[in-house]
């Protein structure tokens, strides 16, 4: 051990009638362990959010929407096994989408209606559940006329709001209706709830209603053609290439949107949430370095006689600032490992209890998400050190400048 170092810690035990300056450095610990385990645990949850959506919407949405800006496509069986034959897609499967109206006995909401093909929609939307597809495609008449009505999936939000339970009768009203004598008629049409969904993400469960594709079709009054065409990638980060190059085969009127293009508004305010939270709790452990270098800067006017009499020993300007580095580096280690262990244990219950519950009508998930990052760790640890090792600069100059005959002789 260099004698710089063992005089740092030495410097660290203060006498009993140095307790004030002995109290700075106890703040200037906490102040960094408190500025550390605060920012651990808020970018752990920000990178939760962000896995957690990211997961979630990738489960209710495809990763790549197929669309026809001349309005419905009506050669999409040739188009879904053109695409199903490239080996970077996983599944394929055409949808009809469309704005309605659900009226049950006890109550009306607006909703998203998604015509679907049951057999390719389980393949592409995650989240479904196989049996509630099943029973869908079960409890169609293939001739639509049959006097049982069809099937409908209602998201579990939905459904709640319409007061409804599997077997309940819902109406359906869509604005694509007929001209009568007295004007614009919207068509209406009865359904059987035959089952939920659940995505867990409340703006979702609460619009989304899903019917057999033919029976979306004829509810649009599209014939054979569909609003669009959903595809599932092997790869996510490789979608928006494989769209490019889907778009580039098909040519115009086609057009394609990835996954990251159809939320990019949501992970660019999570990025920059994240970032901007960052630098806000960075503050906190800038206090605790202030109280790092005014503890230091008071060793320095205590120790006056003491640093004086190493320099007639021989001591170097060197020596004596690292003296005193070390010091601060030492009450900021301290205060950066305190942090970075209370800091993951509590991202650790958080993740493991859930004791924080959200309200599901504002975010869109109903737990706090928390995902502790490796890399994130050692940034935070590193900024708090650099931050540290700053805050030692100048009461080590300071220190180092001191003349040891007018310190000898005055002290």
């Amino acid at each position: 051990m260099g004698f710089e170092l063992f005089i740092g810690g030495r410097y660290l035990k203060v006498k009993q009638k140095q307790a004030f300056i002995s109290l700075i450095t106890i703040l200037s610990v906490a102040g960094v362990t408190v500025g550390v385990m605060a920012l651990i645990v808020v970018i752990a949850v920000m990178a939760g959010f962000e896995s957690d959506l990211k997961s979630r919407i990738l489960g209710v949405e495809s990763h790549i929407v197929l669309m026809n800006h001349e309005g419905p496509i009506s050669n999409y069986r040739e188009i879904i096994a053109n695409l199903e034959g490239k080996s970077d897609i996983e599944a394929v499967t055409p949808f009809v989408h469309a704005q309605v109206m659900l009226r049950s006995s006890s109550g009306v909401s607006g909703a998203v209606l998604r015509g679907i093909d049951p057999e390719s929609a389980v393949h592409v939307i995650k989240t479904f559940k196989k049996s509630a597809l099943k029973e869908l495609s079960k409890k169609r008449d293939p001739q639509g006329d049959s006097a049982d009505p069809a099937g409908i999936v209602l998201g579990k939000e939905l459904a709640r709001n319409l007061g409804v339970i599997e077997g309940d009768t819902v109406y359906l009203i869509s604005p694509r209706g007929m001209i009568s004598p007295i004007g614009h008629m919207p068509s209406m049409k009865q359904f059987k709830v035959s089952g939920f969904f659940e995505s867990g993400m409340y703006e979702f469960d609460g619009t989304f209603a899903f019917v057999h594709l033919q029976d979306g079709q004829k509810i649009m009054r599209m014939k054979d053609a569909v609003t669009g065409i959903e595809i599932r990638v092997n790869d996510i980060y490789k979608a928006k290439d494989i769209a490019k190059r889907i778009e580039s085969d098909l040519g115009f009127p086609f057009w394609l949107r990835d996954w990251m293009q159809m939320n990019r508004n949501l992970f660019s305010a999570l990025k920059l949430e994240k970032k901007v939270m960052f630098i806000i709790l960075t503050l906190i452990i800038l206090v605790a370095a202030f109280n790092i270098a005014s503890s230091l800067i008071m060793m320095v006017m205590e120790k006056t006689k003491d640093i004086a009499i190493l320099k007639a020993m021989g001591a170097t300007n060197k020596s004596i600032r690292k003296i005193f580095i070390y010091k601060g580096m030492v009450i900021g280690f301290i205060g950066t490992a305190l942090g970075v262990i209370l800091g993951s244990v509590l991202c650790a219950l958080l993740k493991y209890y859930k004791f924080i519950e959200l309200p599901g009508d504002v975010y869109y998930i109903t737990t706090l998400p928390v995902r502790l990052e490796f890399y994130d760790v050692i940034l935070i640890a590193i900024a708090a050190m650099v931050i540290s090792f700053l805050s030692t600069l100048y009461p080590a100059q300071q220190a180092s400048k001191l003349n040891p005959v007018e310190a000898i002789r005055y002290g």
